[in-house]
């Protein structure tokens, strides 16, 4: 039974990628400054695949390297400078070896944005897993902390068929294992459910496309991240 589940997912991912018409990513700076010009800001770089590039919204002031910046900002009151790197249909090996020699400069946080395409794209947790820790261990030598997001909310898609999106999600669920597992191991890296039911994942959570998130959708997820944000900065 689950190798026939299988093969109808299958069947309906090939259908998905002929029919499903993606938003593309955000134009405009992929940097900005949120907050005063006096003090140091808080430097934040947000890198990985489509949603790091801010696909779904037109402006990445309100992707999430904006929205997690503002919502910084409103809890700490310190400047925010973001950076958002990111590629779509980008898997984990092309962040690691595409996306993380574009990373010169130090910062104080990086939220890795990444696993979706390698789930879509049938990679192993094996893979996940090796690319994820060389990518770590690329931020380390740049930055004091990252912040590893989980896999999306698939069971919520509303692109997706029903035996596709559970299909995906348990795959999401084995890949996010491995992150824990992997970000557990490491006093610079933290690993944050997408999924965990903190994140109201309603119809108004996806943009246009059913796929990519929306304005609200991206301010939901970086609320959740920018509090393991502040936390992790206030005990580094």
């Amino acid at each position: 039974m689950r190798a026939l589940r299988g093969l109808v997912a299958y069947g309906q991912s090939i259908r998905m990628r002929r029919t499903i018409r993606l938003l593309p990513p955000a134009i405009g700076p992929t940097s900005g400054h949120v907050g005063g010009s006096s003090g140091v800001p808080f430097t934040l770089v947000v890198i990985g695949e489509s949603t790091a590039a801010g696909c779904g919204v037109e402006d990445h002031r309100y992707a999430f390297a904006g929205a997690m910046a503002q919502s910084i900002f409103q809890s700490t009151a310190m400047p925010v400078h973001w950076t958002a790197l990111g590629e779509l249909g980008a898997m984990s090996r092309r962040i690691r070896y595409r996306l993380m020699p574009q990373l010169v400069h130090y910062s104080d946080l990086v939220v890795l944005l990444a696993g979706a395409n390698d789930v879509l794209g049938r990679r192993t947790p094996r893979e996940w897993r090796d690319n994820l820790t060389a990518i770590l261990d690329l931020l380390a030598e740049r930055n004091t902390r990252t912040i590893v997001m989980g896999t999306p909310p698939f069971a919520a898609f509303p692109s997706l068929p029903r035996a596709l999106r559970s299909h995906l999600a348990a795959k999401g669920r084995s890949f996010d294992k491995v992150s824990l597992s992997v970000c557990a191991s490491r006093s610079d890296a933290t690993w944050v459910s997408s999924t965990d039911g903190r994140v109201d994942v309603g119809r108004d959570f996806f943009a246009a496309d059913g796929f990519h998130p929306s304005v609200t959708g991206y301010r939901r997820w970086a609320v959740l991240a920018a509090e393991h944000a502040t936390g992790a900065r206030e005990h580094a």
